[in-house]
């Protein structure tokens, strides 16, 4: 039996949820995220998308691309509450589910596709569930693996359904662009492209001469996922929820300064953590406690997830810097950082390695695990 595997994509997920929780938001150009000058979007409508916007944007050049956006903050809890009405959905089709995200899943319905028009239909009725259920729509990828499967998915947006069959794989992968690629990454991309190669049928044939400079011992790999080739299984969804790091002062302490130094040393452990177990983060959240016990908690969602240190570290100064600059003079007896929407880090994030941030988090692992966990550290956590 050929192998079937589905790529379900909610359709501007965060977005989507506020068009239809408040209607007098639907049809028009709308941004989810956070204002003021550090501001990222989190979300963006089909309607801004027309200008430009994107999620992960500042939220100021957003702003100069859509005047007329309207900007609404996020709404984690009612995200998570959709989410799972949809996950409901998939997990009523098969037990093998593998979560990405909030809004985002594989699903493997090979031992399903002895019902009435295969993987297919059921691709339909997963749609139609989830729209019956939660008024919003949903984009699917079929094919006979995940890799190909989640190309599929973003062909049609919004509200599509892609078909590739085994037979059909070159004629439909080879004439994209290799942006396509998931996993790929900007910079790659584009060195990929200075290479001459634009399209998938390109990286599928480029000799190796061409493609060891910008793959090194990765270029197999490479040209196998351009070529549509993934045996990897779908996997259920990550068991661990969350992942934290936190820690209650001997004193407590109301010194802003010393606060952040504080959340720097913990989100470089959370991370570690997140590198160690090979996972990432959609969601990075602080955990605050003042010194009556009264305990807070504020988190963002971030686009793409992440397991790199200086990205969960940025964020959850930041966070911190804004309840601080409501709650002046507090002294907090306990901070922690928290961090949710886990999913496997992705295979081919590894061509991202060369980054900067990416590099420094590799050499503290690897100092630390030969060293000890006191053995290097980051300059902002040292008083």
């Amino acid at each position: 039996m050929t192998r079937a595997v589905l790529h379900v994509d909610m359709d501007a997920f965060y977005a989507s949820v506020e068009q239809h929780d408040e209607p007098r938001l639907a049809g028009r150009p709308l941004i989810v995220g956070w204002d003021g000058g550090r501001g990222v979007v989190a979300a963006a409508s089909y309607e801004v998308r027309r200008f430009g916007v994107h999620s992960a944007m500042p939220m100021r050049t957003a702003l100069r691309l859509c005047p007329q956006a309207v900007c609404v903050r996020p709404r984690m809890q009612r995200y998570q509450e959709v989410s799972a009405a949809v996950f409901g959905v998939f997990r009523e089709v098969t037990p093998l589910v593998q979560g990405l995200s909030l809004d985002e899943a594989f699903l493997d319905v090979t031992a399903s596709q002895h019902l009435p028009g295969g993987a297919v239909e059921i691709a339909r009725e997963i749609k139609r569930r989830i729209a019956a259920r939660t008024g919003l729509t949903a984009s699917v990828g079929v094919a006979p693996n995940k890799l190909v499967a989640k190309i599929a998915s973003d062909l049609m947006k919004p509200d599509g359904l892609t078909v590739v069959e085994a037979e059909h794989v070159h004629a439909i992968l080879d004439p994209l662009s290799v942006r396509r690629l998931p996993g790929l990454g900007r910079k790659t991309g584009a060195k990929v492209e200075a290479a001459g190669i634009h399209t998938l049928g390109a990286l599928r044939s480029a000799p190796d001469a061409v493609l060891w400079p910008l793959f090194g011992r990765y270029t197999a790999l490479m040209r196998e996922r351009a070529s549509g080739v993934d045996e990897r299984p779908v996997l259920p969804e990550v068991e661990e929820k969350s992942l934290s790091a936190e820690d209650t002062f001997e004193r407590d302490i109301g010194e802003p300064r010393a606060l952040q130094r504080q959340l720097a040393g913990l989100a470089d452990l959370a991370a570690s953590r997140l590198r160690a177990r090979r996972l990432m983060t959609g969601c990075i959240g602080v955990k605050i406690r003042r010194s009556d016990f009264v305990t807070f908690t504020r988190q963002r969602a971030v686009s793409p997830p992440t397991c790199e240190a200086r990205a969960v570290g940025g964020v959850a100064a930041e966070l911190l810097a804004r309840w601080l600059s409501a709650n002046p003079g507090a002294k907090l007896r306990l901070l922690g950082v928290v961090l949710t929407e886990l999913t496997p880090a992705a295979q081919l994030g590894l061509f991202e390695e060369t980054r900067r941030s990416g590099r420094l988090d590799a050499t503290l692992d690897e100092a630390r695990a030969r060293f000890g966990s006191g053995a290097l550290r980051r300059g902002n956590t040292i008083e």
